[in-house]
């Protein structure tokens, strides 16, 4: 489901563009640039700031995945707030047990263009952090199939383990699943709801989808080697709260692949519909034998991204799973695309609103 901020003006030569208001005088390029340097000060404002208030250096590591000779890293390097030694955060936070708020997953200050070491086993990498901080790289290395460690570190920060699935190459089925409104009922993108729900509400209220973490965790116990990616539109920010709501609801261990809502070098606001297409196309070529299970929603976007993938990759897709949402939902998330005729298509489609009625509609698919 398409949560980050939409632009309403785009270019009818390439609907996925976001056409750019300039103003009298200056193109669009430095239009753009005058935005980053001003989104550059800005951030740099706020640095001085973290220091000033006792922030640190931290290094964030998010679970990645990859091949037995290519795997992906994923991290952020960010100005965080310690907790107080001794404190009850502090202890939360080892223990895992945070119940925080979802502004506080904002607060963090991203370090720019930050020197990352990258270790997983006798292969050393040095990258540098984007724009926002973060770390999205592929680093050559032999490994066998299975679960391994990259340590991540950038200057001045302690290091950070991210787990790696590392796939067989005999692997040949894996799971793709939306998040909001799929795994987590969420009803994004009304505007309050969305102000609400990510930066009030705490992660301990979110709710999950009745029956989706039995029908994954199901799935991963009948493809035990299979890959689950959750592919979100949501912010990076958001990735260590997704992260506890997941493990919290026993969702099976799965690398998250969110969006970034900062400037990029021709738009406003990255596009959570390009997000999807790229990590899926990224997919099909990283395994280019592995047949997926799309599972999302029919709150807005994931049936038409899911159904131009599977169009053209037919021999690329397992079947495409959408959740109906309920009438309630459907008003809070703006409406609701209607059951589509995919009578023509190549790959199975199938509907549910529950997890419940998407297994028993698998297991006469054979997948389960």
């Amino acid at each position: 489901m398409d949560t980050a901020p939409q632009d309403s003006h785009r270019n009818p030569a390439n609907p996925s563009s976001q056409a750019v208001d300039t103003a009298p005088g200056l193109s669009g390029n430095q239009v753009f640039r005058l935005a980053h340097r001003i989104s550059d000060t800005f951030n740099g404002v706020r640095i001085k700031l973290a220091k000033r208030w006792d922030f640190v250096p931290q290094t964030i590591a998010y679970q990645g995945y990859g091949s037995t000779t290519l795997v992906r890293v994923l991290g952020r390097v960010l100005m965080t707030q310690k907790p107080r030694p001794g404190s009850k955060a502090e202890t939360a936070a080892k223990n895992g047990n945070q119940n925080i708020r979802g502004w506080r997953a904002f607060t963090g200050v991203p370090l720019q263009f930050t020197d990352v070491e990258i270790t997983i086993g006798d292969v050393v990498t040095h990258v540098r952090a984007d724009r926002g901080g973060l770390i999205d790289t592929e680093v050559s290395v032999q490994l066998t199939p299975g679960w391994h460690t990259a340590m991540l570190r950038a200057e001045g920060t302690e290091p950070a383990e991210a787990l790696i699935q590392v796939i067989a190459p005999d692997v040949k089925f894996g799971i793709v699943s939306d998040i909001d409104d799929t795994v987590m009922v969420t009803a994004l993108p009304r505007p309050f709801l969305a102000l609400w729900n990510t930066f009030v509400l705490n992660e301990r209220a979110r709710m999950a989808t009745p029956g989706m973490a039995v029908l994954l965790d199901r799935l991963t116990i009948e493809h035990p080697d299979a890959p689950v990616i959750y592919l979100s539109t949501g912010p990076w920010n958001a990735a260590p709260t997704l992260a506890r709501f997941l493990t919290r609801n026993m969702y099976p261990k799965g690398a998250l692949l969110l969006t970034d809502w900062g400037l990029t070098h021709d738009r406003w606001f990255r596009s959570g519909q390009e997000h999807k297409h790229r990590n899926l196309d990224r997919l099909s070529k990283e395994f280019p034998d592995m047949r997926w299970l799309l599972i999302g929603d029919n709150g807005q976007h994931d049936e038409a991204i899911y159904s131009g993938f599977a169009s053209e990759n037919p021999d690329k897709v397992a079947a495409i799973a959408i959740r109906q949402l309920s009438v309630s939902e459907s008003v809070f998330a703006g409406g609701h695309s209607e059951d589509g005729d995919h009578t023509a298509s190549k790959v199975p489609w199938i509907y549910s609103p529950d997890g419940a009625g998407m297994a028993k509609q698998l297991t006469m698919l054979g997948m389960l």
